[in-house]
């Protein structure tokens, strides 16, 4: 059993740092999506009511070890004080003189945020000896530790593992709600039990894969990672996204579920188009048509196709336990966003647990405008929730085992 904030004591007074993953979107300072910052809201405002210190720390996108203006995460200081309703004291630094002043200015209820952890190499470090110099310094002031970032939990990160054996340490209520949905995912689900795939790369699934299918009742495969499987399948697939290293890979798990008797959903028809642009000529054909359409052999598939979206949305819509990673097609694209809004809906519709498992489908139900009420659970943490099924370790949450 992991220790939780139920297990931290009165933390009136008490210096906190708050790991969380406030990894957004961020243009010229705008957030484009805040889903991850109202993730974090629960444990930040039990902790403020219950009088600690707060001092939230978090990375932002992939600055080279070093402070870069465009990764500062000043916009995110803002952005808290709206959803709080009270100040944030935003900090120029993640330890050092700044972040120790903050730590004493601090009232009780008080919050502030330090800046971006990756702009010190030693967060990320392969040298455990290196992590555990930030993690030290950071421990000189604070009196406590609370991971919420769901996201940063499968990676040995200074703020994440050593932190968490320097100072008394506890999982927040995203981690604790993360962790419920996986081990339903994992243990005894509902059925049928339907997992929904899609992204770029097949090979970032296989392990997965791997692990779910003696559990699962059927498979949906879309997305860029489908044309690596219809090419094993014998299709020809024109210059759509295609891993040649990993079909016979593919070959194998398909003749594993056949084995095991899980039903393996593909494509009927796919959503072609000439290049990879908005406004490209696209074209609706069969899988088996795709280099022989009006458009050419060079053809791309950038969605699956109508035909195929309803069958999907028919498998899921039957099932009690749904799980769904990777959006069906360049959701970002009017044109070829359909296949994802419509297996989005179906996931809307399920009587029963429906999980958005993180990363970009859960930046595509928000910016297909589904409500996140929608859905029984949408996980802040595509890769955490990825490595978990797959049977993986994870050292952030390891460190906070009794």
């Amino acid at each position: 059993m992991i220790r939780t904030l139920a297990d931290a004591g009165d933390l009136r007074s008490k210096r906190v740092l708050l790991r969380c993953d406030l990894n957004v979107p961020l243009n010229d300072g705008v957030i484009g999506d805040d889903g991850r910052i109202r993730a974090s809201l629960q444990t930040i405002q039990y902790l403020v009511e219950a009088g600690a210190r707060v001092l939230i720390a978090s990375h932002l996108g992939r600055p080279q070890g070093a402070p870069d203006s465009k990764y500062s995460l000043e916009p995110i200081a803002r952005r808290l004080e709206e959803l709080l309703g009270q100040p944030v004291l935003f900090c120029s630094d993640t330890v050092g003189p700044v972040a120790k002043a903050a730590s004493k200015l601090l009232e009780d209820g008080g919050v502030a945020l330090l800046e971006n952890l990756r702009f010190h190499p030693e967060e990320t470090s392969e040298d455990p000896a290196e992590r555990q110099e930030l993690a030290t310094e950071i421990a000189s002031f604070v009196d406590l530790t609370v991971c919420d970032g769901f996201g940063v939990v499968h990676r040995e990160q200074a703020s994440v593992f050593e932190l968490a054996k320097t100072v008394p340490s506890y999982a927040g209520f995203l981690i604790q709600a993360e962790l419920e949905v996986l081990q339903k995912l994992t243990s005894n689900p509902a059925e049928p039990y339907t997992v929904v795939l899609g992204g770029s790369k097949v090979s970032d699934k296989l392990a997965v894969i791997g692990n779910l299918l003696p559990v699962v009742n059927s498979l949906v495969i879309g997305g860029g990672m489908v044309f690596t499987v219809l090419a094993a399948q014998g299709y020809a697939v024109g210059k759509s996204l295609l891993e040649t290293d990993q079909i016979e890979t593919v070959k194998g798990f398909l003749k594993q579920a056949v084995e095991l008797g899980v039903d393996i959903h593909l494509p009927v028809d796919i959503e072609i188009a000439e290049s990879f642009k908005a406004d490209a000529a696209h074209q609706t054909v069969s899988v088996a048509d795709m280099e022989a359409s009006e458009l050419g052999s060079d053809v791309m598939g950038l969605d699956i196709g109508p035909e195929s979206a309803l069958q999907f949305a028919e498998v899921i819509r039957n099932s009690k336990t749904v799980f769904w990673n990777g959006p069906m097609g360049v959701f970002e694209f009017e044109a070829f966003s359909n296949g994802t809004r419509v297996v989005a809906a179906a996931l809307a519709e399920v009587d029963g647990l429906s999980v958005v498992g993180g990363g970009d489908s859960a930046a595509a139900v928000r910016a297909l405008g589904f409500p996140e009420s929608s859905f029984g659970h949408i996980s802040t943490g595509g890769g955490a929730s990825l490595e978990y099924l797959e049977g993986k370790r994870l050292p952030g949450l390891e460190v906070l085992n009794d």
